[in-house]
């Protein structure tokens, strides 16, 4: 049973063990890339669309982690472990059948969606195409050990347990991390590859990982008091029902950062180079916040599990000002080092002249990232995902979307985009506050 007031250290060790592994896989994706790059341009280019189609489809099936914590943290708080447990294995099925009818899928037209994605205008594009096909052939395969890693993840959040899912995504990783240099360039004992070597480096690591998790998960129910590995058609349904719910808020979050990209292209080469640099600041801060945030699930989700509602209050409280402290620590440090911070990433004086604009956008809307993240993480953790995906939704439809494309038509350049961003998080921050003190959120015991 969790403790009725989580303390400041609880809340940063499950903080910490979702961000090891949030940001290991990016950590992999540079290595990878920089191998890859000096095999050459066509190979990295490849490589990139490869990455970008399985980053997408894994983006879409984040549910079965979050999903996952949320139902299997309030069944952990209740006292009832094995029904914790309960809730991997079919969040598991879910991700070994999902998986597998995407290598069914995916792996025929692989050349296809190159096509769609590069093009074949030139002899280079199509050896893009060749080439990248021939990667993402390869690494699907590996896609359904990634969602069983997901899975893991979840209910492992979900039980607190935070050692173990960081030791798996790193010895995976690790081995991976071995086999991209071995295999690429036949360093060693291993033979010379080329980028389908990439490929299988992806493939073994992230195999490795999800054979660790469903190892974990099967001892857990045999240690467990009710041993069921079958699939359990009333928990898959409702599991399924929360992952709707998630999906189409994830793909909101696609469609509107997409059109930002386009938007972007559109005002020159500078613009969406500066646009890039600052959204990758943007998407490593939301993964660290998104740690605090995973925190807050478990420990809100087990609360209520437990009918601990001044407890699930308490949580709500504390790791919201820890969020908000972060980020206002590290709009701070983006502010101060605003002529220094862009010069890591280009020396193009018009590309850091372009960067000046979204950079102020930045750094205004950390802080209301860090109640908005914050607060995601509570409803989350409470199973609130159907007013997520309709508040999420409204923000994207009537705040971001609208912007980017008048961005485009009056030319309002990354000030407009940037602008929809920020409009974007305010209509979240006022839907998720109003949610979380209207108190509907505080649902206590057992879920269905």
């Amino acid at each position: 049973m969790p403790p009725s007031t989580p303390s400041g250290g609880r809340i940063a060790v499950l903080t910490v063990s979702a961000l090891a592994v949030l940001i290991a896989p990016p950590l992999y994706l540079l290595l990878d890339l920089a191998v890859v790059g000096r095999l050459g341009g066509n190979e990295l280019a490849a490589l990139g669309v490869g990455t970008l189609v399985l980053s997408v489809i894994s983006t879409q099936l984040t549910f079965l982690s979050y999903g996952t914590t949320a139902r299997s943290a309030r069944r952990f708080g209740a006292g009832n472990r094995s029904g914790a447990i309960s809730e991997g294995v079919q969040a598991s099925w879910i991700a070994l059948g999902v998986g597998v009818a995407l290598v069914a899928v995916m792996y025929p037209l692989a050349p296809v969606v190159m096509r769609v994605l590069v093009g074949t205008g030139s002899a280079d594009s199509q050896q893009v195409v060749a080439d990248g096909a021939g990667w993402l052939r390869i690494a699907m395969f590996g896609v359904p050990l990634i969602l069983l890693s997901m899975a893991g993840n979840g209910w492992m959040r979900g039980v607190q347990d935070t050692r173990r899912p960081v030791v798996y995504v790193v010895v995976g990783l690790s081995v991976a991390a071995v086999l991209v240099v071995g295999l690429t360039h036949g360093v060693g004992p291993f033979p010379r590859m080329g980028l389908p070597g990439s490929a299988v480096a992806n493939l073994v690591g992230q195999g490795l990982t999800g054979l660790l998790f469903a190892i974990r998960v099967v001892r857990a129910v045999r240690r467990s008091d009710t041993p069921r590995i079958a699939p359990d058609r009333r928990v898959i349904g409702a599991q399924l029902v929360m992952a709707r719910d998630l999906v189409l808020r994830s793909l909101s979050f696609q469609v509107c950062f997409l059109s930002a990209a386009a938007v972007a292209a559109r005002f020159g080469v500078h613009a969406v180079a500066a646009h890039q640099v600052v959204l990758q600041l943007w998407e490593f801060m939301s993964l660290f916040l998104d740690s605090l945030a995973i925190a807050a699930q478990s420990l809100v989700g087990a609360a209520l599990g437990a009918g601990a509602v001044g407890s699930a209050v308490g949580t709500a409280r504390r790791v919201t000002v820890a969020s908000v402290a972060a980020a206002g620590a590290a709009a701070a440090v983006f502010a101060l080092g605003a002529a220094l911070i862009p010069r890591l990433f280009t020396s193009d004086p018009a590309i850091l002249d372009a960067i000046e604009t979204p950079w102020w956008f930045f750094v205004a809307m950390l802080p209301i990232a860090g109640v908005v993240f914050a607060l995601d993480g509570v409803l989350l953790g409470a199973g609130d995902a159907r007013f997520l995906r309709t508040a999420t939704l409204a923000a994207a439809l009537g705040g971001f979307l609208p912007l980017i494309w008048l961005s485009l038509v009056f030319d309002w350049g990354l000030a407009g985009i940037w602008s929809g961003l920020v409009v974007f998080m305010v209509l979240r921050l006022v839907a998720v506050a109003h949610r979380v003190r209207s108190g509907h959120w505080r649902r206590t015991g057992m879920q269905t």
